[in-house]
């Protein structure tokens, strides 16, 4: 029960805080001596997802199969990828199969790689490459992706913080900062994003495909890794953002990327990055010095398991069935003992991995040293923020997908009590 009713916790006296408080350390206790070992910590697939794809484990494939649109799957060659698997991407993200490049199992490795070609050799627009410029500026929408932010703070780059909103980033600041010719890109994650579950809004997108940055060479990553994997409901479409950026005549500007991380098996799965023409032909002709080809045999496993972009839907309402019951658990618990105290907001996200939770201003670190203490394991408080400076020390970053329902539950009883007694930590003053 919670103390008080629906009594807002702002709204008690100070001898009804005290007394809160002191029940609620004793729920914080009390979750203490379980001994919990519980990890909310990534957006990782549970064996039940994982287990959706095990024929890939067992696919047979007939060694007469292995040549495909004319190119063998087991031999070096064909660079771009598997010409199938190429379709099967450009189907799921509306592009031309010209477009995609196919790659190994991590986009996190692609977008990566693009941005070391930068510093090595420049963009497509580049006049000299990055690694010759005195600055390098690159705008982090935030809440964010942590590992975006890790993969700019390893070349050096100034990371700037863009606040999201509920259409997206704030564009006003974006169309403001890119006045810089030291602003080289930004990083997006367009669809259900990480950790917000916020997808951009049509108006949002056409506006960053028609931004006209002072950089001749400014890169939009848009990191489209949740562009199918609506939980709840039918799958939502999409603007295609290489198609608008070309419309308003950014035609370079772009680069898409997906994968089937969390659609297969994030260890062993299939990435791919789509781009216009003319950067696919600047990036095959640096790619070419890297590598022969990624692993073409599992782009094939890819193809024969999914056949096409509707048998990649019909997988995902599979993952679906596993993830909507254990966002229920989340939200249902925020709403039950969180919000009639009015000590947190949060997100109720459609798709994606993530609940993106915003508790008192100053408690984030509190709240996740308090779980820590208690057996419960979550991202780091400020993870989601460049240089992890969360300006308020209020984001935390629910990721419910792995645990089973069993163990998330507890994880949940948990942190709501860290919540509460962080909140009113704060408001006594102790």
């Amino acid at each position: 029960m919670l103390y008080g009713g629906n009594m807002k916790l702002k709204e008690m006296s100070a001898s009804e805080l005290r007394e809160f408080h002191a029940q609620t350390l004793e729920e914080y206790e009390a979750c203490k001596a379980q001994a919990l070992h519980l990890d909310m910590s990534r957006g990782k697939p549970a064996k039940e997802q994982l287990n959706l794809s095990n024929d890939l484990l067992n696919m047979h494939i007939d060694p007469e199969a292995t040549m495909l649109d004319g190119v063998e799957a087991r031999n070096y060659g064909e660079i771009m990828g598997m010409p199938a698997c190429r379709r099967l991407f450009a189907d799921l993200l509306g592009v031309r199969h010209e477009q995609v490049f196919v790659g190994g199992n991590a986009s996190l490795t692609l977008m990566y790689d693009l941005i070391a070609k930068a510093y090595t050799h420049g963009m497509l627009h580049s006049e000299k490459p990055w690694s010759q410029l005195e600055k390098v500026k690159f705008l982090c929408p935030a809440p964010g992706y942590d590992r975006h932010f890790t993969i700019s703070a390893s070349f050096g780059m100034e990371l700037i913080t863009i606040p999201m909103h509920e259409d997206g980033p704030d564009m006003d600041m974006v169309e403001n900062l890119i006045k810089d010719d030291s602003v080289k890109g930004m990083w997006c994650v367009p669809k259900y994003s990480n950790p917000d579950g916020i997808t951009y809004s049509d108006n949002t997108v056409r506006r960053i495909a028609a931004l006209k940055p002072a950089a001749s060479d400014f890169v939009l990553v848009w990191d489209n890794a949740y562009c199918v994997h609506e939980f709840e409901g039918n799958y939502v479409p999409f603007i295609n953002i290489l198609e608008a950026c070309a419309s308003a005549g950014n035609p370079d500007m772009v680069f898409e990327f997906a994968s089937t991380s969390k659609i297969t098996f994030p260890g062993a799965g299939v990435a791919c990055f789509a781009c216009s023409e003319a950067n696919m032909a600047h990036m095959k002709k640096l790619l070419s010095a890297q590598i022969i080809s990624f692993d073409k045999l599992n782009q094939l496993r890819h193809v024969l398991f999914f056949k096409d972009s509707d048998g990649v839907l019909m997988h995902m309402k599979k993952h679906a069935a596993v993830l909507k019951p254990k966002f229920d658990v989340v939200l249902n618990y925020l709403d039950e003992h969180i919000a009639p105290l009015d000590i947190a907001s949060w997100h109720r996200p459609t798709g994606g991995y993530f609940v993106s939770l915003n508790v008192l201003s100053g408690c984030a670190k509190r709240v996740h040293e308090l779980c820590k203490e208690a057996g419960v394991v979550m991202t780091e408080a400020g993870a989601t923020y460049p240089y992890k400076n969360d300006p308020n020390n209020s984001n935390l970053r629910i990721a419910p997908s792995f645990p089973p329902l069993d163990e998330l539950e507890k994880a949940m009883q948990v942190l709501c009590v860290c919540i509460k007694l962080a909140a009113v930590e704060k408001l006594l003053g102790i």
